[in-house]
């Protein structure tokens, strides 16, 4: 029996090879590149339920600072013109300027379209206040919001 010597030395890759590679290494690329999008689209989200959730109950100690105007914050806000920094405003310029501060700031921190509504329901022996911040967030079907509900 002969045996066949062949005297073949590899002497780096074969165009396929290369080719193989540089597949495996795009596609690693790719997936990096979209769990950074991703990521990058969460981040926004949490940033503006955080503000949400800030918002919310920075109206509720608006609220909770004036319990005698009770269903007078589910009106639509309007600055009043009380002077001496509120200290001759009644109970319902109060809460009207407070709702109108609090919605220029719903509008100027969350994105363009964001939507407040505060209901107020009767109750014994509590009152029952529930704040809802909705905005809307590319890539979700429907608006993202917020709700925050107390009882007095």
């Amino acid at each position: 029996m002969a045996i066949v010597q062949t005297n073949k030395t590899q002497r780096g890759f074969t165009l396929l090879e290369a080719l193989i590679a540089l597949v495996i290494l795009s596609v690693g690329m790719l997936g990096i590149a979209a769990l950074y999008v991703e990521g990058l689209r969460a981040g926004r989200t949490a940033v503006f339920r955080t503000t949400a959730v800030t918002l919310a109950a920075d109206m509720m100690d608006r609220i909770r600072t004036n319990p005698a105007a009770q269903d007078d914050y589910t009106l639509a806000g309007a600055m009043s013109d009380c002077t001496n920094g509120g200290v001759d405003c009644d109970r319902t310029q109060v809460a009207r300027e407070d709702v109108a501060i609090w919605e220029a700031e719903v509008a100027a921190r969350l994105p363009a379209g964001a939507d407040s509504n505060i209901t107020f329901a009767a109750g014994a022996p509590e009152d029952t206040y529930t704040i809802t911040i909705s905005w809307p967030e590319p890539g979700f079907d429907e608006d993202l919001a917020y709700t925050l509900t107390a009882r007095m």
